[in-house]
């Protein structure tokens, strides 16, 4: 008589939300990025704090209703960047559906129109640069030409560097034979650093726009 042994089964995939190296590299990078920006803000504060007479009149030049519908855009771009996760996740990259059929859309349309929402907020802002250069709001004009423009540019360019990220996600998406848990991965470290950058343009606005 003979007896069959049965071959253990293979391991599962790991969970995508599972803690791996590459989330908590990025989470302890985001970290270093929150002290550096940390840093910033303590230096507009202690120019305000030695310049109020000057801060008072200088942000009368801003144009609050425009930075504000331009922070709901970039804000409004986190939720889609969440949805293109949540398909990450289900391992689906494009849509299934027609295009406006959005419960069907995949990791790859959501990341697009979260990329053109993060690509009007840096036009926006490019504008709102031009407008107050015209103004004599410069980054040589005064303490609080250098405040704005090192806080709101060094922001701007870790938008660019989140959009840069994401056509990196979208075009591997396409690139791929088999969309997998490494390219779900990669999308929800993205995710991490884009939340992160809308968070802190959150903090820059009200410190800007309305602690004035």
């Amino acid at each position: 008589m003979t007896s069959a042994t049965q071959a253990p089964s293979a391991a599962p995939h790991p969970a995508l939300n599972r803690p791996n190296m590459v989330s908590v590299g990025t989470v302890v990078w985001l970290s270093s990025e929150l002290m550096f920006f940390a840093g910033l803000f303590a230096m507009y504060f202690t120019l305000r704090s030695t310049s109020s007479e000057l801060w008072a009149t200088e942000t009368e030049k801003l144009n609050v209703p425009f930075a504000l519908v331009n922070t709901v855009i970039l804000v409004s771009s986190s939720f889609s960047c969440q949805f293109g996760v949540f398909a990450a996740e289900r391992l689906q990259p494009r849509r299934t559906g027609g295009l406006f059929s959005f419960a069907r859309w995949g990791m790859v349309e959501w990341f697009l129109l979260t990329f053109l929402m993060g690509a009007i907020f840096v036009s926006v802002q490019a504008y709102e640069y031009a407008s107050l250069v015209a103004e004599g709001v410069a980054l040589s004009s005064n303490p609080f030409g250098s405040a704005f423009y090192m806080t709101t540019g060094f922001h701007g360019i870790h938008v660019i560097g989140g959009l840069v990220a994401f056509l990196f996600i979208i075009g591997r998406a396409f690139i791929a034979r088999r969309f997998g848990h490494f390219e779900a991965t990669s999308a929800i470290v993205v995710s991490y650093y884009w939340h992160f950058v809308d968070v802190v343009w959150i903090g820059l606005f009200i410190i800007i726009y309305f602690l004035q």
